[in-house]
């Protein structure tokens, strides 16, 4: 079992950067795909980017391709979500998933909001 904790959001303005963490706890982390979804208000949770546990591949939102950059340290744990040349419409709560195949793991989400 993995749980699941986010860091890193915050309010900024159009253009701006931001680095979001998700620390896990639990032994069998690096066996885990992770991924990053995210969630407007009034609106359903949607996919923004996947990773498989060796970091060899990488999937994007098309809505997010090019600005957003995922990436994991295994020996430390973490999972991160590189946000550059933000919009307002990522406005968002964004959350941390692991999955081992047969279950899935959330955090409790962060809030990222994003200022014109």
């Amino acid at each position: 079992q993995v749980q699941l904790v986010e860091s890193g959001g915050g309010l900024v303005q159009a253009g701006a950067s931001l680095r979001l963490s998700c620390a896990a706890s639990g032994r069998t982390f690096s066996s885990y795909a992770m991924g990053w979804f995210r969630q407007a208000p009034g609106k359903r949770r949607e996919f923004v980017t996947t990773i498989s546990w060796s970091a060899g591949n990488t999937y994007y939102a098309d809505s997010v391709k090019g600005r957003f950059t995922i990436s994991r340290d295994n020996a430390k744990n973490m999972l991160y979500l590189q946000m550059v040349s933000l919009k307002p419409e990522d406005t968002a709560v964004y959350y941390c998933k692991g999955s081992d195949g047969l279950f899935e793991y959330w955090g409790q989400g962060t809030q990222v909001t994003v200022s014109s």
